[in-house]
């Protein structure tokens, strides 16, 4: 059966729809001493400092087919990093064009995008940006990384295309998604359009073996293009999450006692309220 292309959509001007991609992680740790604590925070703060995480944003840039007009990017004292980058959608000096088709834009289809094997770039009316929060219990053990990332864009191009590159880029535990498109553009009759691809869940942008790893709820509410997505990771090997130490050294009763309370951190994260003591 032939498929016939989508009928190029005709706009009247620029296309002034705004898309803005909020992504959020957490990887969850256990470390026993101070001392651990502190070289988790560390080894945190090596592994996603600002240059790793301007890499990271530039590939989300070319992954949304975006062109970087300007990067900031800083370490923080005692932990954490930003980057910001401002993007533009179009080749610089060349002119928007005013006709965009649906039929050859990889950016229209609700399918992943590629995986990969604090920074701040600056694109016209468009940015990426994203912040690192590395902490920890003061005397329960428990230690967190969060990254806060933002991917705003203004036109044709989308930042959903890099969702599975982003998830990807980082050793996720729980993960929560916001994408939101806002404001309307016009086609040359005058209509408004207030959305410009179809989209039904945010799950539809990332891989099927990523998704099998993951407790995922969706909370989309379609008349105002707002669409909300959470994953919370299913399998728990203590190994993975043990920092100065390995799971053969504890005690059988210790081990359950750790995972008890890392079960406990993710679960309030992922809910977002405190479970009171038994």
């Amino acid at each position: 059966m032939e498929i016939k292309s989508l009928k190029k959509l005709k706009l009247y001007g620029f296309n002034n729809l705004t898309k803005t991609l909020s992504f959020n992680i957490y990887d969850i740790c256990y470390a026993k001493t101070p001392e651990d604590r502190k070289g988790y925070i560390e080894y945190i703060d090596e592994q996603y400092n600002a240059e790793r995480l301007t890499k990271i944003l530039t590939n989300v840039s070319n992954i949304i087919g975006a062109n970087i007009l300007n990067i900031s990017s800083q370490d923080y004292e005692p932990q954490g990093a930003s980057v910001t980058m401002l993007i533009c959608e179009e080749e610089i000096n060349n002119p928007h064009n005013q006709e965009q088709s649906h039929s050859d834009d990889p950016n229209q289809v609700e399918s992943p995008g590629p995986v990969p094997e604090t920074v701040l770039a600056h694109l016209d009316k468009s940015h990426i940006t994203v912040h690192t929060y590395p902490e920890s219990h003061p005397d329960d053990g428990i230690s967190t990384f969060r990254a806060d990332i933002d991917v705003s864009t203004c036109g044709r191009i989308s930042p959903l295309k890099a969702l599975n590159y982003l998830i990807h880029s980082f050793e996720s535990d729980i993960i929560t998604i916001d994408y939101r498109v806002r404001g309307f553009t016009r086609d040359v009759e005058g209509k408004k359009l207030f959305i410009d691809h179809k989209i039904n869940s945010i799950q539809n942008y990332i891989d099927t073996d990523t998704k099998d790893q993951y407790h995922i709820v969706d909370v989309n509410v379609y008349q105002e293009n707002i669409f909300h997505t959470k994953m919370l990771i299913k399998n728990l090997d203590l190994d993975n999450y043990l920092f100065g130490v390995s799971k053969k050294d504890l005690h059988p009763s210790e081990r359950r006692k750790i995972k008890q309370k890392l079960k406990k951190e993710m679960t309030e994260i992922f809910y977002g309220r405190n479970i009171p003591k038994v």
